[in-house]
């Protein structure tokens, strides 16, 4: 059986002594699982509501901190690109290219991403149902890019709320790419923030634990010492201090399917 992939961290990099501190509690929380763990964080978010919210350090000092993450605790490291002038800089750092929901059919993203050589992890966008994430997987194939991960994260619903359609994780597995479901994205609600998106972190668990029995091969999670501190998605960004639990849950549902 392959090993349950874990994609932790904050949403954004704040700064370099919370990003490590982050990243040692995530080390913390999995210790003595056996899983295949991988640190996120966001240099750069491109697509925020408010011109005004915080979008991260940059790639440059991004990627500085995201290495000393990587060096210095061992990790391996994902995050997202937003054009393809980052992509080569990226991959000097980063074991996993994740193109974000709203690019997910961008060729010229995906091309650059696959050129790296690094995984790819492209999540389905909300707009995107799971028979047509296929022609995204192509694509990348088309690209040379064959270690590819597809990650859900909820469709639109109305005009604030985002539902997860459980039979899109074996829809999507029978493309013969592992499906991650990214739990916290899932729970976001859209345009309720008065500026900002909204969230419902109560049912970060729900969603995480129907995934994995649904068959999904890996499950990511946004998290923070002090959720409604986070710059970016305090709604429904999840605490630290409560992963260790609900990775145990996801675990024992993960082995007894097999």
């Amino acid at each position: 059986m392959e090993r349950f992939k874990f994609i932790g961290g904050p949403c954004v990099i704040e700064n370099r002594d919370h990003t490590l501190f982050l990243a040692e509690e995530i080390l913390k929380a999995t210790k003595d699982m056996d899983i295949d763990l991988y640190f996120k964080a966001s240099f750069d978010k491109a697509n925020r509501t408010d011109s005004a919210a915080y979008r991260g350090p940059g790639i440059d000092k991004g990627l500085k901190i995201l290495r000393s993450v990587k060096e210095e605790l061992g990790l391996k490291i994902v995050s997202d690109i937003h054009n393809v002038q980052e992509a080569a800089q990226a991959a000097e750092v980063l074991d996993v290219i994740q193109i974000p929901a709203f690019l997910c059919r961008q060729t010229d993203l995906i091309k650059a991403g696959a050129e790296t050589g690094k995984i790819l992890n492209i999540k389905k966008g909300q707009f995107l149902s799971p028979e047509d994430a296929r022609f995204i997987v192509k694509k990348a194939r088309d690209f040379n890019a064959f270690d590819i991960w597809l990650t859900e994260r909820g469709s639109t619903w109305g005009y604030g709320d985002l539902i997860v359609d459980m039979t899109a994780i074996p829809t999507m597995r029978s493309y013969e790419v592992p499906v991650i479901i990214d739990a916290t994205h899932s729970v976001q609600q859209p345009g309720k923030g008065s500026g900002k998106t909204g969230g419902r972190r109560e049912m970060v668990p729900t969603i995480a634990l129907a995934a994995t029995a649904a068959g999904a091969d890996g499950l990511f999670v946004e998290v923070h010492d002090e959720p409604e501190k986070s710059p970016s998605d305090a709604g429904n960004i999840y605490p630290v201090s409560q992963l260790r639990v609900l990775l145990k849950k996801v675990l024992d549902i993960y082995e007894i399917l097999g």
